[in-house]
């Protein structure tokens, strides 16, 4: 259903289905479709209060009908994710479709000094199907192990998936340690057994200058 063309477009085959994309990431297609705004993401009231409380924005529509639609969102590279019962965990800035078939919530991830624009909570994916993430550059999927936890920058934090824990240290991060950081700085470590998405280019963070 999901296939990159190229690495910056999502092409969706329809066949009587439907996807949820980011609202206005569309850029074309072929066939009849079907257009539908959901509003706080499609999770109904629940969705919509506590993003309100949040400050998290993801505007989402439902495209639905026979032909291809194609996504794209500021020239930004795409990376394919597969579920199978499992949860992906992903920034709302860099979620740009699901299929219909998946859930979408949100999930508390506790104190952090997370990426400007995005509060305490983050998106979470759940269920079998396809997701479309995107990413400021080429994405890099890092393996977390019991035996090898990984420290990653917020700023460049996209999303993680599989039985992982986080933890937000404050006080340092990686420009900090080389003495050029200047502010309070966060980390997020990750534990456990996962996949951690990072992209090479970072955010403006609220926690510091990273």
């Amino acid at each position: 259903m999901f296939r990159l063309q190229g690495s910056k477009t999502l092409a969706v085959d329809l066949t009587g289905d439907a996807v949820k994309a980011k609202n206005g990431s569309m850029v074309a297609y072929d066939g009849r479709m079907a257009f539908k705004k959901m509003s706080g993401g499609g999770e109904g009231l629940r969705g919509m209060v506590t993003r309100r409380l949040t400050g998290e924005q993801m505007e989402v529509m439902e495209v639905k009908g026979q032909g291809t639609c194609y996504f794209a969102d500021r020239a930004s590279e795409i990376n394919l994710v597969s579920l199978h019962g499992d949860t992906l965990y992903v920034e709302a800035s860099n979620l740009l479709a699901t299929d219909a078939g998946l859930r979408t919530g949100t999930s508390f991830t506790g104190l952090r000094g997370g990426a400007s624009g995005n509060g305490l909570f983050t998106t979470t994916v759940e269920g079998t199907g396809q997701a479309a993430i995107m990413s400021d550059g080429t994405a890099v999927v890092l393996r977390v192990s019991p035996q090898y936890p990984l420290n990653v920058d917020p700023g460049a934090y996209i999303a993680h998936q599989g039985r992982l824990q986080q933890h937000f240290q404050s006080g340092v991060n990686f420009r900090t340690l080389m003495g050029e950081g200047s502010g309070e700085s966060f980390q997020i470590r990750f534990e456990g057994d996962g996949l951690v998405y990072v992209q090479p280019s970072e955010r403006n963070t609220v926690g510091g200058d990273v």
